[in-house]
């Protein structure tokens, strides 16, 4: 039998266990991370593009090993200023990590480099999740052999998995961005 204080310290951390990791894997709506990334935007606008296969094969090309673009229907937001010129383009790419998903909001600018990359949604265990400090050495990338974790990216001690998914999804949102041209009406 147990003592009645075990049993409330017991209960206690179940209830702990149980709430610890839907706390921390709490994570803003797809509109909040959009209007954080966008901040001045006079819209938000969402866009889709239909990619041939010949379109969707460059795109995996381009991506790299591992990078795999699956979908020829590819959903974009397109940030305009109150002009309606382009400021920003975010792509949200969903992805196994280990077994379980994240999902990475990744912004690219006029200069066709990656802006800002949020984490949407981590399923993982919170412990192997990139910290936003190790996210900002993506930022300022664009597609090219130094974004990768034989390049400029430096790899995560503890979680080489999650280095390597979000490297992969940062390489294909910017493949599929060089395919769509979501800014060419703008150039």
């Amino acid at each position: 039998m147990i003592a009645r204080g075990a049993r409330l310290v017991l209960v206690g951390c179940l209830l702990g266990a149980i709430a610890g990791p839907v706390r921390a894997q709490a994570r803003l709506t797809q509109d909040e991370v959009l209007a954080l990334a966008f901040p001045n935007a006079a819209s938000i606008d969402r866009k889709t593009a239909f990619l041939s296969e010949v379109e969707r094969k460059r795109a995996e090309r381009a991506a790299g090993e591992g990078a795999r673009v699956a979908q020829n229907v590819v959903t974009f937001y397109l940030a305009v200023d109150v002009r309606g010129a382009p400021i920003g383009v975010a792509y949200f790419d969903a992805h196994i990590v280990r077994t379980l998903d994240e999902v990475l909001m990744i912004v690219v600018g006029l200069d066709d480099a990656i802006r800002r990359i949020d984490v949407v949604r981590f399923s993982e265990p919170p412990e192997y999740e990139a910290s936003d400090r190790w996210l900002e050495t993506i930022v300022g990338k664009s597609l090219n052999e130094e974004l990768s974790l034989k390049g400029d990216v430096v790899n995560i001690t503890g979680a080489s998995l999650t280095a390597r998914a979000v490297v992969r999804a940062s390489r294909r949102a910017l493949a599929l961005h060089a395919v769509i041209e979501p800014f060419a009406e703008a150039r």
